[in-house]
């Protein structure tokens, strides 16, 4: 983990030193202060670290033990949203400089412009905006998607089973009871015949975070509710998380499968540990092939994997239907742009081959809690007959 964060924090000191000599550079009062904008820029660098380094190291005992929560959460929603707006300034100002130098390229010398002033304002509006939209979808805009699957061999008695899929909760550090009590009333409305958790719930530990996940139990289905893990569910407690859903009356699968069953038809569901955990050892490792072990033959199948990356073992297994997350499907512009780079699968219905992948694009977010372009789902899935 400590080369990651080396990593991480080399290119995010990177890309603030590219976006902020590429403002100032354009910004005659900052370049005759450069000293005093360059240690605005750093300000700005260090604002970014406070939530993630703070709720690893300080924040918890502040609430615990100090009873500064609300200056805790307070500090966390002023550096996650600076992170988020600096990220978009970033590749703003790669754009800003690919398009001035297209312009100096194409346009006769005659019509060169001085693009330094409109430049900055460009690139602070697009941020600005970009980054109060984000936030707004964030919190407000979370949609129930609604999707028709038609599955080949579905039983009779299946037709019109719904599947109500929620999908990167990231309960943590902005998201608290409060929006958590908000998915979980969408999705009772819902009545779905079951309810699939398709992992990154948790981005701490049961001990901090029980408090604000516990409306999950509130959930109820007639054919039940399951949970797998996400890769967020083995960075803090795996275990601990895994017995804390079983508290909350979620059938976890792990490399496991249940029969569902309706008078005298049959579906198949399984569950896969997450696609990061292939190469480990033990009961942990995902494999698609362990999950169907002692299933019974001829029955549709639906594996729930937290990455899409796991389709191929997957389809390799026979299933029928993969439900995902994982992707957020960029979560946020420009990053929505760059997604299709990293996964191959990167929001709603796909054929691979003849499988069905769907990828919810997240209920919630990630660290920045932006959602910009890209509203977060519930998903309300609709079996039918092929």
């Amino acid at each position: 983990m400590s080369a990651f964060i080396t990593f991480f924090l080399a290119i995010l000191a990177l890309g603030n030193l590219y976006a902020g000599w590429r403002v100032i550079a354009r910004w005659p009062w900052a370049a005759q202060h450069s000293t005093l904008a360059y240690g605005v820029v750093l300000i700005v660098f260090l604002l970014q670290l406070m939530g993630p380094f703070g709720d690893r190291l300080w924040f918890p005992r502040w609430r615990e033990e100090l009873g500064l929560g609300a200056l805790a959460e307070a500090l966390d929603w002023i550096s996650y949203i600076t992170l988020g707006a600096v990220s978009t300034l970033i590749l703003v100002a790669v754009a800003a400089d690919v398009a001035t130098w297209v312009w100096k390229l194409v346009a006769p010398p005659a019509n060169l412009v001085d693009f330094n002033r409109r430049t900055v304002l460009t690139m602070g509006a697009v941020t600005l905006g970009a980054t109060v939209l984000g936030v707004a979808q964030a919190r407000i805009g979370l949609q129930v998607k609604q999707v028709q699957i038609p599955l080949r061999n579905l039983p009779a008695r299946f037709e019109g089973f719904t599947i109500a899929q929620i999908s990167d909760l990231h309960v943590g550090p902005t998201i608290r009871r409060g929006f958590v009590q908000s998915v979980v009333d969408k999705v009772a409305a819902l009545k779905a015949d079951m309810i699939a958790l398709t992992g990154d719930f948790s981005d701490g530990s049961v001990e901090d975070l029980a408090e604000h996940m516990a409306p999950i139990g509130q959930l109820k289905a007639p054919h039940g509710m399951y949970f797998i893990t996400g890769n967020h569910e083995y960075f803090v407690d795996p275990q601990g998380w895994i017995d804390h859903f079983r508290t909350l009356g979620a059938r976890v699968l792990l490399n496991d499968h249940e029969v569902i069953r309706r008078d005298e038809d049959a579906i198949l569901l399984a569950g896969v540990t997450d696609y990061s955990t292939r190469s480990a050892r033990g009961a942990h490792a995902s494999s698609a092939t362990r999950a169907l072990e002692g299933a019974p033959e001829g029955l549709t199948k639906i594996m729930l994997a937290h990455q899409p990356a796991s389709y191929e073992d997957t389809h390799a297994a026979g299933f029928d239907l993969q439900l995902s997350g994982h992707t957020h499907a960029g979560q946020y512009f420009p990053f929505t742009l760059l997604i299709g780079l990293f996964q191959r699968y990167t929001g709603g219905l796909s054929r691979h081959e003849n499988m069905w992948i769907y990828v919810n694009r997240g209920t919630a977010y990630w660290g920045p809690p932006l959602r910009t372009a890209n509203a977060p789902e519930i998903t309300l899935i609709t079996l039918t007959r092929a």
